[in-house]
């Protein structure tokens, strides 16, 4: 009878594998939030181009800046910052808040708010705040944007 216990509960642990590795939601808050920092020093430093290094290029990505009424693709997107940068002479974004929703290992989700003091090339200076949100993915180069949008907080907001 025994014999017959143990062959089940072998083939049931054989077909189970190793166990899955824990979710640990503060590691991946910490991550994200480390790679949404890192993305406004970038542009701080690279200008608009350095966006590229913090959007996810796959034909999930969409994005809804401000002022557009629907949702942009992955070239879309690329075709405006290349436009636009060349234009633009600094930038710097600072997070005033930022709160992180991990979901999995591999996906979290995000929403904030950004002060944002650039200049273009004319000397206009444009200070503006922004409400931000969007799911962020992690792929093997690191965490990327994987879509999500911005709009403009008028002056009465705040």
């Amino acid at each position: 009878m025994i014999r017959f216990l143990i062959i089940p509960a072998a083939m049931l642990f054989s077909f189970c594998g190793s166990p899955r590795q824990s979710f640990d939601p503060a590691l991946v808050s910490g991550e994200v939030m480390q790679m949404l920092h890192e993305y406004h020093d970038a542009m701080a430093t690279g200008g608009l181009m350095a966006e590229f290094d913090y959007l996810d290029s796959s034909k999930q990505f969409f994005w809804i800046p401000p002022g557009y009424n629907s949702a942009l693709d992955y070239d879309s997107v690329k075709a405006i910052l290349v436009q636009n940068a060349p234009a633009m002479e600094s930038m710097e974004l600072e997070w005033e808040s930022l709160m992180i929703f991990p979901l999995s290992e591999e996906a979290a989700n995000f929403h904030g708010i950004v002060h944002s003091v650039s200049r273009d090339t004319s000397g206009n200076v444009f200070d503006v705040r922004m409400i931000e949100s969007g799911t962020i993915v992690r792929r093997p180069a690191g965490w990327r944007l994987l879509n999500g949008q911005t709009s403009l907080l008028l002056s009465e907001n705040y």
